[in-house]
């Protein structure tokens, strides 16, 4: 599908604002309310908005501390793989999987509410993972930019 820059300003208000009214929208990209619903609707049916969520604070749900965890793997069979997919998927501390190419195998982005929750969830879960052969974890010093609102932090 073609974005035009109407649709493009549609998304970029959106991505800010999910919960914009229609005839707020409309006003920010210069239509009338009806055509502006429709192309909405019409970025919706086609698949280039895919749904609308609530950003969290992530200290509420004893998210508040994200770990970077690097994985590598001892062996690459299928079964071996699908099972440590599945599992890892599987985990409410797993907010993002990535598979890589190259080294290490697996990126995985985690939150728990401490320290002490994440050396829980690495010895007690993802430890007892047969494949796992090597794990790393990287801390983020300060967060410069994120796609969650609010997770910046701005010191001069």
């Amino acid at each position: 599908m073609d974005l035009d820059s109407t649709d493009r300003a549609i998304i970029s208000h959106l991505q800010e604002d999910g919960r914009l009214s229609n005839v707020a929208l409309a006003d920010r990209v210069h239509l009338t309310p009806g055509p502006c619903l429709r192309r909405v609707q019409r970025l919706e049916a086609d698949g280039v908005i895919l749904g609308y969520r609530a950003v969290v604070d992530p200290s509420a749900l004893d998210q508040g501390f994200e770990v970077m965890l690097e994985v590598a793997l001892t062996v690459f069979d299928r079964a071996s793989v699908e099972e440590f997919e599945a599992t890892m998927a599987g985990f409410p501390e797993v907010l993002e999987l990535y598979r890589l190419f190259g080294s290490p195998d697996y990126f995985v982005r985690v939150a728990t509410k401490d320290l002490a929750a994440y050396e829980a969830f690495l010895t007690n879960r993802v430890m007892t993972i047969p494949s796992v052969q090597k794990l790393s974890s990287r801390f983020a010093m300060k967060v410069l930019k994120s796609l969650r609102p609010g997770a910046t932090t701005n010191s001069k």
